[in-house]
Parts: C-alpha cells; sequence; structure tokens
C-alpha cells in the first residue's frame, strides 16, 4: 500500500491547514486545555481521511482476454440493457459502479488492448446516483478494443463531491489489463458497456474491488 501521486497536493494543504490551526490555538488560546485536545483529535481525524482516501494498493492480476475486470472499488448500482449513444450506438449491457468517499480511487483498464476512442466532457455535479449523471455530468468515455476487435466503452463520472476526474490515456494507446488509466477525487462512478451476450458475474448492491473483481465474460 503506497499513497497516490494524485494526494501530494491535497496532503500538502491538510499538513499546512493543520499546522496554521495548532499554532493559532497554540498562540491566542494557550491555556485551553480541552479546546487543543479537540482540536488535536480533529486534525489527526482529517490527515487520516486524507491518507486513507489516496491509499494506492499494490497486488498481482491475473490478465485475460476473455473477462473485464471491475475498474473500480465501489458497489454496482446499475445493470441494465441501455442504448450507448455517443460512440458504439447500439445495444449494451451497462454496469454502474459507486464509489464512495472511503473506497479506493485508482480507476483500472477493464481490458488490454488498443484505446480506440476518447473524449472528456464538461458538465454538471449531479450526486453519482442520478439517473441523468452519466450524460449530464463532468465525465470521460474511453473505448477500448481488445486482440479479438471487440470493443468495451467505459466512463469516468463526477458527482456531487468529486470535482476533479484525472485520465492517463490517449486515443491510440496500448493499455494492460489492470494498469492504471485514471483517478476520481471523492465520490464518483464509473460505468461500463459490454457487449449483449457477456455473462453478466456480479449483482446489484455487490461490493467490488477495482482490478481483482470480474465483472463478466465476454461473448466468443
Amino acid at each position: 500500500m503506497t499513497f497516490h501521486k494524485e494526494g501530494y497536493t491535497s496532503l500538502a494543504l491538510c499538513i499546512l491547514f493543520i499546522f496554521v490551526l495548532n499554532a493559532a490555538i497554540q498562540f491566542y488560546w494557550p491555556d485551553y486545555t480541552v479546546l487543543k485536545w479537540i482540536v488535536y483529535i480533529l486534525s489527526f481525524i482529517l490527515f487520516v481521511i486524507i491518507v486513507q482516501f489516496f491509499r494506492n494498493p499494490h497486488f498481482d492480476i491475473e490478465i485475460d482476454e476473455n473477462t473485464v475486470l471491475c475498474p473500480a472499488d465501489g458497489k454496482v448500482v446499475v445493470i441494465e440493457e441501455t442504448t450507448e449513444t455517443e460512440f458504439l450506438k447500439d445495444k449494451r449491457i451497462q454496469i454502474s459502479v459507486f464509489m464512495s468517499p472511503v473506497n479506493v480511487h485508482v480507476n483500472r483498464n477493464p481490458i488490454s488492448g488498443v484505446v480506440k476512442y476518447f473524449k472528456y466532457h464538461p458538465g454538471k455535479y449531479l450526486v453519482a446516483w442520478h439517473p441523468k449523471s452519466s450524460t449530464e455530468n463532468e465525465r470521460t468515455t474511453i473505448v477500448t478494443e481488445n486482440a479479438n476487435g471487440t470493443p468495451v466503452l467505459f466512463r469516468q463520472i463526477a458527482g456531487a463531491l468529486a470535482r476533479r476526474i484525472v485520465w492517463y490515456v490517449k486515443e491510440g494507446d496500448k493499455v494492460t489489463q489492470g494498469d492504471q488509466f485514471g483517478f476520481i477525487k471523492f465520490g464518483s462512478r464509473v460505468d461500463v458497456f459490454l457487449p449483449l451476450g457477456s455473462k453478466i458475474n456480479v449483482e446489484i448492491g455487490e461490493v467490488v474491488k477495482g482490478g481483482r473483481t470480474v465483472l463478466a465474460e465476454l461473448p466468443a
């Protein structure tokens, strides 16, 4: 377990805030012992929250061309057949994973292959579980095609708290299943659009792990 690079600025600001706050308490209210201990405890809790939010776990990943790995930690909130209108423009099975502030927020490639499409969309900041968050919130759309020519589309979607989406891929990149493709700060959501006929291995409400849980098996 390491600290993710996307958290360096947040951690530095947190430490600076804690230092200034505690220095002010010590300078202006040196005799208020109870107040100082309250501030100390709250400062420690804030520090722990930042550290745990930007944690970056390391683990072995088994690459399988026939499976789709979960791109993020969280809970499955949507499994439904829908029409993908931005790029694929056909019927797909959509699986959506909601990421709460306590989840690891690293995003991982669900399959290996070549990035055929990438687009960033500025937008609103509706709560991540809102039905229109997939089409109206700030988001990215990525389509990766595997060695068999099967495309899988996935989206990073900002939530009410998440105001910064980070991505590390672009069109034409060759990516490896399980490697990091991005990061979303605070609560958010990731959608995956699979071919019809895919064998779904998760259920609504199931807690899943990015890079470890197998969402589905692709049709032959």
